[in-house]
C-alpha cells in the first residue's frame, strides 16, 4: 500500500524529493524512508530525464513509494513517463484543474501553494479524488525554495491524525525546524528537498540522516 493510503499508526511518513543520483537514493532507502520523489519538470535544477529516472527507480525496493512530480504536464506526457518508469504515485505541483487530475493509472497527490488568500478547505474539497494534499511554499520554481510558509494558515480541520484530509507538509523543512512544524500541523507525512541538500539536486547523506532522526524524535515526543 502507498504511504499515503496506509492506516495511521502514529508514525509520520517521510518523503525525500528531488533525487538525481544513485548514492542519494541508496542512502535514503537505508534510512527507512517511505517515499522518494523524482522531478519531471524541465526548468527545475532537480529535473531528471525519463531514462535517468528509470535507472534510479530501479534501485528502489518495494515498499518505498516512487513519486513523479509534474507541473502542468499534458496527460500524454504523464502517461509516457508511466509507460517507462514504474512510479507508484503522481504529484501534481502546478495549476492542474480537478478534472485534469483524474483518471490516471496510479494515485496522486495535489500540491497547494499556501497563501492567506487560498482557502485550503475549498482546495482540499475540490481535489477530493487526490489521496492527499501537499502544502508547500509559493515559489517561482514550483517547490524547492527552501522557505517555509506560515503554518498558522493551515485550518484546524486539516490538522492532526484525525484530519478530514491527509496532509503532506512541505516547504523549507529541515532537521532544525521539522519538529516544530510537526507539532503545529501534525501532518500525515513530511516532505523535503532543499532541506537535505548541499547543492540543488545534490543530497547530503548527513542532512538526510539528521532530518529522519528529527522526525522520529518528534514522533516519540507525541506519545
Amino acid at each position: 500500500m502507498s504511504f499515503l493510503l496506509d492506516p495511521p499508526d502514529g508514525r509520520t511518513r517521510i518523503k525525500l524529493c528531488g533525487m538525481t543520483r544513485e548514492a542519494d537514493v541508496d542512502a535514503a532507502v537505508a534510512l527507512g524512508i517511505d517515499a522518494l520523489g523524482f522531478v519531471f519538470h524541465a526548468p527545475s535544477p532537480r529535473h531528471v530525464s525519463v531514462e535517468r529516472a528509470a535507472e534510479l527507480v530501479a534501485r528502489v525496493p518495494s515498499g518505498v513509494d516512487t513519486v513523479g512530480l509534474f507541473v502542468d504536464a499534458s496527460r500524454a506526457t504523464v502517461d509516457a513517463v508511466l509507460d517507462r518508469v514504474p512510479l507508484t504515485l503522481l504529484q501534481f505541483h502546478g495549476d492542474e484543474t480537478p478534472p485534469a487530475c483524474r483518471g490516471f493509472r496510479v494515485p496522486l497527490l495535489k500540491a497547494a501553494r499556501v497563501t492567506a488568500e487560498l482557502d485550503l478547505l475549498d482546495f482540499a474539497a475540490a481535489y477530493e479524488h487526490a489521496v492527499a494534499v501537499l502544502l508547500d511554499t509559493p515559489s517561482a520554481g514550483y517547490g524547492g525554495s527552501g522557505k517555509v510558509f506560515d503554518w498558522s494558515l493551515v485550518p484546524q480541520p486539516l490538522i492532526g491524525s484525525d484530519a478530514a484530509r491527509r496532509v503532506v507538509l512541505s516547504g523549507g523543512l529541515n532537521a532544525a525546524n521539522v519538529a516544530d512544524a510537526m507539532t503545529r500541523v501534525r501532518p500525515h507525512a513530511v516532505d523535503t528537498s532543499s532541506g537535505i541538500e548541499r547543492g540543488k539536486g545534490l543530497k547530503d547523506a548527513t542532512a538526510m540522516r539528521d532530518f529522519v532522526a528529527a522526525v522520529r524524535a518528534a514522533d516519540l515526543s507525541f506519545r
